[in-house]
């Protein structure tokens, strides 16, 4: 979402707290917090739902100020128009444009969007505020099969929530799958150990780029039989930190802990002899001795050199989700039960996240330092 400076409208206020926390708020032209739009958002304090709503929610409430609608009078076809202004497709007139210069919303953004408003309208009827609209949005509908068999007792489900703002008909099952080859040329292009470690670790690992970018070193047990005993084969730690200097974060918020130095807990992800080896080259030729900050990804040039890297500093990788479907990824929210036992065969797909000849892989050579993450602890 482009910046720019909002003089005399509604505007997002993002509100730095003192333990490195982020809040997100709508305040008044004048300055004073919105208050129906502020008691709504903070229900998802301390998530990034909260940003995002905050920004889909500030567009809907300029568009109530251009109407000259309250909360009282919003009916459930007001919303419809609306989301007809954004790119749904209804059957009725749309008036005055709205967004005018801006792309439509996709599908996923428009369902997004259609969350929010019912979240909205929903926390205001249960205030007492437009109940009538309320009990329009709160509807349910019978499960289908592939919902039945999706969910966990799905066989006892007799009902689902339903949006009807939500769009309409058949949607994509799949994400888009990356182009044969993609990777080879990726690596053929990039020129510093650090990209072809993000470029490995985004296919092999099915990390999401926050999750990467949010990686500390202490994170990484890049050996078998780590100190932490939750994983036999090489793996890392994805642990949520809403206070990283990059804003990183990651999206699965998974409790963890560290004890005498060890990470244990968070979602465990299995590490492949390719992303160990691109682990090994990047930490021995690249990585800063001075760097404090104990992070993983670092900025290579420029007055911030050794700073954390930020996920916006990577426009030219595809989007996380592109990579999280390649069929080598490894992604287990349990820690014991995907790890390969002692004497187990591993998979014979080449850099497969299951095998566990990860050490012998990493390039070594005498009056380099040991990467610290093949320790599993933290560094002295």
């Amino acid at each position: 979402m482009a910046r720019h400076e909002v003089v005399g409208d509604l505007r997002v206020q993002q509100i730095e707290r003192k333990d490195g926390r982020r809040s997100w708020t709508i305040v008044w032209p004048e300055g004073t917090v919105h208050t129906e739009a502020n008691r709504f958002l903070r229900l998802h304090d301390g998530s990034g739902t909260q940003r995002t709503y905050a920004y889909l929610l500030v567009d809907h409430l300029r568009w109530l100020e251009r109407e000259c609608l309250a909360f009282t009078e919003v009916q459930l076809r007001y919303l419809e128009r609306y989301m007809g202004i954004l790119g749904a497709e209804v059957r009725m007139p749309l008036g005055e444009p709205w967004r005018v210069g801006k792309r439509p919303y996709g599908r996923s953004a428009l369902s997004i969007a259609a969350a929010c408003l019912k979240g909205f309208y929903l926390h205001q009827s249960s205030l007492g505020i437009n109940g009538e609209l309320g009990r329009k949005l709160d509807k349910s509908r019978l499960p289908s099969r592939v919902e039945r068999r999706r969910s966990f007792l799905g066989h006892v489900k007799s009902s689902l929530p339903t949006n009807p703002l939500a769009p309409k008909g058949p949607h994509r099952r799949h994400p888009k799958m990356l182009p044969e080859g993609a990777r080879e040329r990726l690596l053929e292009t990039v020129n510093a150990a650090r990209d072809r470690l993000v470029v490995t670790w985004l296919a092999d690992g099915g990390l999401r780029i926050g999750e990467l970018c949010g990686l500390h070193l202490v994170d990484l047990h890049l050996r078998e039989d780590a100190a932490c005993g939750e994983c036999r084969a090489p793996h890392l730690h994805v642990c949520h930190r809403p206070g990283n200097p990059n804003r990183a974060e990651a999206k699965s918020k998974h409790p963890w802990r560290v004890e005498h130095g060890i990470v244990t807990g968070g979602l465990i992800k299995r590490v492949s002899p390719a992303m160990v080896h691109t682990y090994f080259e990047y930490v021995t030729t690249e990585y800063p001795r001075g760097a404090g900050h104990g992070m993983l990804l670092v900025q290579l040039h420029g007055a911030d050199t050794g700073q954390p890297w930020a996920p916006a500093a990577r426009p030219l990788l595809p989007s996380a989700p592109t990579w999280r479907c390649s069929p080598l990824t490894s992604s287990t929210p349990t820690a014991a039960a995907p790890c390969p036992t002692p004497g187990s065969t591993p998979a014979s797909a080449p850099g497969s996240p299951t095998s566990t000849s990860a050490v012998t892989t990493s390039p070594t050579r005498p009056g380099t330092r040991w990467p610290p993450g093949c320790y599993g602890t933290a560094r002295p």
